[in-house]
C-alpha cells in the first residue's frame, strides 16, 4: 500500500478570472508553512506539483523544510481547465455552475481530465506528497467513493486529504481534508 498526501494549495492573490496563473497571499504563504510544517516529519519523500505558481509556491515551503529537496511538476494534477475561448471574465460562474453537477454532464473533455488525475495518481509506487487544486483533489474523494460529483468536500486552502493505492492500483480515501467555505474567485 502506498500513501498520498494531496495538499490544496495556499490561497491564491487573485482570483481565476483576474489572472490565469497567481502566486499565494500573504494567507496563502502562512498557510502553506503551518501545512509543511505538519508534513515534516513524513519525509523526505517525493514531492509533486501542479505546474500553476500557487501550487509551486505551497509546494516550495515543504522542499526547504526538507533540505531543498526537489519538486516534480507534474502537468496532470492541474487545475481543471476551462472552456474553450471563455472570457477571463466568464470563468468563475462558469466554474461555480460546473461545480454544482456532475463530471458526466460536463462531458467527454472533462471526464477526461478527472481520469487523467486519478490513473497519474493511481501510478505512484512511493508515498508521495502532491499539491493539487479543490477540483482535483475531490475528483479522487469522488472516485474513492464512487461520486460523480465535482464537490464532494469543500477542501480548505492548504488542507491534506490522504488516500491510498492498493495492489489493484484502486485510490482508497484514508483521511479527508479539513473543509471550510473558502472564496472560489
Amino acid at each position: 500500500m502506498t500513501l498520498l498526501h494531496l495538499v490544496r494549495h495556499g490561497r491564491a492573490s487573485a482570483g481565476w478570472d483576474v489572472d490565469p496563473d497567481p502566486g499565494l497571499d500573504e494567507l496563502g504563504v502562512a498557510q502553506a508553512e503551518a501545512t509543511a510544517a505538519v508534513l515534516a516529519g513524513l519525509g523526505p519523500r517525493p514531492i509533486v506539483s501542479s505546474p500553476l505558481r500557487r501550487c509551486r509556491e505551497t509546494a516550495a515551503r515543504l522542499a526547504a523544510l526538507w533540505n531543498e529537496a526537489p519538486v516534480m511538476i507534474e502537468p496532470a494534477v492541474t487545475e481543471i481547465p476551462s472552456p474553450e475561448g471563455i472570457p477571463m471574465g466568464e470563468r468563475v460562474p462558469w466554474l461555480r455552475a460546473a461545480m454544482a453537477g456532475t463530471w458526466a454532464e460536463l462531458g467527454p473533455r472533462y471526464v477526461s481530465f478527472r481520469d487523467g488525475v486519478i490513473d497519474w495518481l493511481a501510478e505512484r509506487d512511493e508515498p508521495t506528497v502532491v499539491f493539487s487544486h479543490f477540483i482535483a483533489i475531490n475528483a479522487v474523494i469522488g472516485r474513492c467513493l464512487g461520486d460523480d460529483r465535482l464537490v464532494i468536500d469543500s477542501l480548505d486552502n492548504a488542507s491534506i486529504t490522504v488516500v491510498e493505492i492498493d495492489a489493484d492500483r484502486r485510490l482508497h480515501l484514508v483521511e479527508r481534508g479539513r473543509e471550510a467555505d473558502t472564496l472560489i474567485r
